[in-house]
């Protein structure tokens, strides 16, 4: 099977219906952002790996990786529901207990510190372009599910959480707005 189809040649692509579609469809841009935070989230997992004390790290994106694998199958493949309450609140419990363990907000925090925490920033920001997306397609087709939605808002809360975490394990001070 070779690699390269062509049918993108003209700039269409094949949902996994066999349906052609634009490659500005909603669901294509969605799936697209879903895929970047998905690829990025595996760069930060393999500079965590590489990172003295950061094995914890890696562990935990390559956990999101998965389930990000999960939810692009649920925006890509009718009636395929694998995102479900439990997965939120396993973030939402990951958030509070990161939370609880770091100082206090009292200012912005601008992206930065330790770079790990930097890295984890620019994800938190890519996977609020790929909720957008996803609301985005909601509006439009319909065809993702609240948990869905509800899960990649809670994403982006847990990579900041998760930044600001790494900066305190790290003892790296955030980069406060002033």
């Amino acid at each position: 099977m070779k690699l390269y189809t062509k049918v993108g040649d003209h700039g269409a692509t094949k949902q996994i219906n066999g349906k052609k579609v634009p490659k500005y469809d909603p669901q294509i841009i969605a799936l697209g952002d879903l895929d970047e935070l998905d690829s990025w989230l595996g760069y930060v997992a393999s500079q965590a790996n590489a990172t003295p004390g950061f094995t914890w790290l890696a562990q935990a994106l390559e956990d999101r990786q998965r389930e990000l694998y999960e939810l692009l199958a649920d925006v890509a493949v009718p009636r395929h529901h694998t995102i479900t309450e439990a997965h939120v609140k396993t973030l939402e419990d990951a958030i509070d207990d990161m939370m609880a363990q770091v100082p206090r907000i009292t200012a912005f925090v601008l992206p930065g510190g330790h770079p790990l925490a930097a890295a984890l920033q620019y994800g938190r920001a890519v996977a609020r372009r790929a909720e957008r997306s996803l609301d985005q397609l909601a509006v439009d087709d319909k065809s993702v599910s609240d948990v869905v939605l509800q899960y990649s808002n809670r994403l982006s809360d847990y990579l900041f959480a998760l930044a600001r975490y790494v900066n305190f394990k790290a003892g790296v001070d955030e980069v406060k707005s002033k």
